[in-house]
């Protein structure tokens, strides 16, 4: 089974990018790219988001080899103040569901609390952020 570092460099080749350019559009050293392609190095979660943002592949494609299509199909409802923010920053469909998930996976859930419920302010300044991080 293909590593995650394996499943990097194949993706980078096929769209016929250099480690040089890879990591100046990620964000990342060459060295530490070249690393992680020869499984020297372990990859943070920023890191492989960056790297996935980059490649235009999903994290779980790098993390797992398998494609959301292949994983459990689950409903997605996107809150309707996300619908709002996202009506007023003209993002795509793609780019709601992106900063669903980008949300999702930044949350911890530690208590079986509701965490606060965003507003439409609050959805708009987490794009901002997020944007800001990662171009």
């Amino acid at each position: 089974m293909p590593t995650i570092g394996e499943r990097i460099r194949d993706i980078r080749e096929q769209k016929r990018l250099t480690q040089d350019r890879l990591a100046e559009i990620s964000g990342i050293s060459k060295g530490f790219l070249s690393d992680l392609e020869n499984d020297k190095r372990n990859v943070s979660s920023e890191y492989i988001l960056r790297i996935a943002n980059a490649l235009g592949a999903s994290v779980d494609y790098l993390l797992t080899g398998e494609t959301r299509s292949n994983l459990r199909a689950e409903s997605v409802v996107i809150p309707p103040e996300l619908s709002q923010a996202a009506e007023q920053l003209d993002l795509t469909y793609s780019q709601t569901i992106a900063l669903l998930d980008a949300h999702r996976s930044v949350v911890a859930r530690r208590s079986n609390q509701d965490t606060k419920r965003f507003t439409v302010d609050d959805w708009i300044s987490f794009h901002n952020k997020v944007k800001e991080v990662f171009g």
